[in-house]
């Protein structure tokens, strides 16, 4: 046994004295805290318990596109018009002890805490109703210490100033449901087209289950994960002695009658642009979707209204009605990458997938403009020559082959120039040319041009088999219109918040990416598409809309069994198109491989009525002469066919053609260059003007 001395003894005495004291210190201030937090908290009084403001959108001339929450409807109604089921489910499952507690369940919190420190991981929420509340009401929910003490000053005040049927009702008033419902009576009448007093049991215990992660537990997002939920919180109401096991068995097999989507009312103005502005609002300014759509933010968009109702009616007038194929389609301008209007689909409440931003489709031929401007800055001109013929390619050594065929199976059969290859849209000559280069070096230019997707390491690259966004494309084509600047698609021009000041303006200065001269060169060799003086052993690709078209153009279309792509600009604006199924399903008939053209071309042409002819203007370190398209030579007076071409100075050709002139007559140059009596009066003008 262990003799305890006096020494010891008093050492002990000591300690434990000392102790008691900073304990009873510890406590006096913090009791000093508390009162001081409380008497703040009843000094500032009671908080509003007002509904907050709904985000507006504007378009690009000042008018108002629609509130982000996209038609949903925010309605304030007293607790004793709230489904006494959806009450007692809510308070079941996400604040048991809600009646007992000061704003703060201590016991909750002690287990969260355990349960994350045994998981080392966030696994378990201990948030009151009250701290939700007060987090909807007045706070971002970022997740930072700041927010945090200031979320539990609120709930104080909260509890301090309101019953708690006051606050149970601002809580199911201001709750999210999802699909932009807030509060329990938008979202009775979301799902259930009835008023939130009309809810059954199996009806209230579902609508309980969502607001801890609508995108999750909605039943039109995922109905086998809510019902899951249901379940869930049916068996919390049997444990709390709220129902019975019979009845909350009974109500869980009961089938329920929700309202048709298509009922529900979707954004009058360009619902596919108000979800773009949604995702770039998240992206840009870091803010969750609810404080997005209740702080009253005012949010300027770069949607151009007559330029959106111009392609959304070309859409519904170039396609049959009783065809089922889908449509993604982007106009920007080219100079800021301000997207002017965006079509996602055919029916936004058939389907709300994006498929110019989200979808992810084969491109094409669409992806030669890419190859050949990296052929342009390596060394090729439009007088390049290569053959064209049936040809199988061998790569890895030899290890591997792949035949690749031109459109109905046309091939010139002999040598034709870069110039006619991309009007044509030659397969052999763009898989040569890829092949040439190193297959690395198309992957690294589309990088350049903004393509994110992932590109495949293959010779058929350079047909486009490697799935892409229309929206990347479009930002490519974007930048060959800009003389090579970095842009990317944008949909806001500046963000407000409730009290006027600016919080995001979207300001970029333009960085040169792309070689100016060769980007120049590479969007002239495009307007070949719609020139018919580059026929030679089939129509140029453009021959069919032709006809519609008023003023140059820079263009490219592309198709596979399943997608038909049509991307093009003039100076002043970019437009690219994308037709096809959403679904294993090839485009058949004739008529809709055109449509993606067609629709193009109306829009393009109705879009730039009322806007000057703009030239598309080289810069200094091209040259124009005119050539003989078919050998690449300098056309002489002799020279039936003559196009006029962009060279980067000093690669031009020298030597002209001799091809069509008679035995022995000597090669001259022409006195001018040689006028072409056919060409339109627009081309004559902007020939001039170069």
């Amino acid at each position: 046994m262990e003799i305890i001395t006096p020494r010891r003894l008093k050492i002990t005495i000591k300690a434990v004295r000392a102790a008691i004291f900073i304990g009873l210190i510890l406590f006096f201030i913090a009791s000093i805290v508390l009162a001081a937090i409380l008497l703040a908290a009843k000094w500032q009084g009671a908080p509003s318990l007002s509904v907050q403001q709904s985000s507006i959108m504007y378009a690009n001339d000042g008018s108002e596109m629609g509130k982000t929450h996209h038609g949903g409807k925010r309605y304030w109604v007293d607790l004793d018009e709230i489904s006494p089921s959806l009450i007692e489910a809510t308070v079941a499952i996400e604040d048991r002890h809600f009646y007992d507690h000061n704003g703060f369940d201590y016991k909750r919190i002690a287990g969260a805490a355990l349960a994350d420190l045994k998981a080392m991981a966030k696994v378990q929420g201990a948030s009151t109703i009250s701290q939700q509340y007060a987090r909807n009401l007045f706070l971002v929910h970022d997740k930072t210490w700041k927010r945090k003490l200031t979320e539990a000053f609120y709930t104080v005040r909260l509890e301090l100033n309101y019953s708690k049927e006051e606050i149970l009702e601002g809580y199911l008033n201001t709750i999210y449901y999802g699909h932009g419902a807030y509060g329990a009576e938008a979202a009775a009448n979301y799902y259930f087209d009835k008023s939130a007093s009309e809810l059954s049991i199996s009806e209230a215990t579902m609508l309980a289950g969502i607001p801890k992660a609508p995108s999750l537990y909605s039943p039109f997002e995922n109905e086998e994960r809510a019902k899951s939920r249901q379940g869930l919180i049916l068996k919390t109401m049997v444990n709390q002695k709220i129902i019975s096991q019979k009845e909350a068995d009974q109500t869980y097999n009961e089938a329920l009658s929700y309202r048709s989507v298509k009922d529900v009312k979707t954004a009058d103005i360009a619902p596919y642009f108000q979800d773009a502005v949604m995702n770039e609002l998240s992206k840009k300014l870091n803010l969750d979707q609810t404080t997005i759509e209740t702080r009253g933010l005012r949010i300027f968009t770069t949607l151009d209204p007559d330029m959106q109702k111009i392609a959304e009616e070309k859409i519904a007038d170039v396609i049959d009605d009783a065809s089922d194929i889908q449509v993604g389609f982007m106009a920007m301008d080219p100079k800021t990458g301000s997207v002017k209007a965006l079509v996602g689909g055919r029916d936004y409440a058939e389907s709300t997938f994006n498929r110019a931003t989200q979808a992810k489709r084969q491109p094409g031929s669409t992806m030669k403009p890419f190859l050949y401007y990296a052929a342009v800055n390596k060394g090729f001109t439009p007088s390049t020559l290569l053959r064209s013929e049936p040809y199988t390619f061998k790569f890895e050594d030899g290890k591997s082959s792949y035949k690749p065929g031109n459109y109905n199976g046309y091939y010139a059969n002999g040598d034709i120039t870069l110039a006619q290859a991309i009007a044509l849209s030659d397969n052999i000559f763009a898989v040569k040319t890829h092949l040439y280069l190193g297959m690395d070096e198309l992957i690294q230019t589309s990088k350049s041009f903004g393509v994110t997707s992932k590109l495949s390491h293959v010779p058929s690259l350079a047909l486009g088999t490697s799935p892409v966004r229309l929206s990347e494309m479009v930002n490519g084509y974007g930048m060959l219109a800009n003389g090579g600047k970095r842009i990317e698609p944008s949909f806001i021009k500046k963000v407000e918040d409730a009290e006027g000041n600016v919080i995001y303006q979207n300001e970029k200065e333009q960085e040169q990416i792309l070689n100016k001269e060769a980007a120049f060169v590479t969007s002239h060799l495009m307007t070949g598409m719609f020139d018919e003086q580059l026929n030679d052993y089939t129509s140029v690709t453009g021959h069919t809309i032709i006809p519609k078209l008023s003023r140059e153009y820079a263009g490219k279309s592309g198709t596979t069994k399943a997608d038909s792509w049509m991307i093009g600009f003039a100076p002043q604006l970019v437009a690219g198109i994308w037709t096809g199924y959403d679904k294993d399903k090839t485009i058949d008939l004739v008529a809709e491989r055109g449509y993606a053209k067609q629709i193009w071309a109306d829009f393009m042409e109705e879009a730039l009525e009322d806007q000057s002819v703009k030239a598309f203007n080289p810069p200094k370190g091209v040259i124009g002469v005119y050539i003989n398209p078919k050998t690449g030579k300098l056309a002489s007076d002799d020279c039936p066919v003559k196009r006029f071409a962009y060279f980067v100075r000093g690669t031009e050709p020298t030597e002209y053609c001799t091809e069509h002139l008679e035995h022995g007559k000597q090669s001259e140059p022409p006195a001018k260059a040689p006028k072409n009596q056919d060409e339109t009066w627009y081309k004559k003008v902007l020939r001039w003007w170069d």
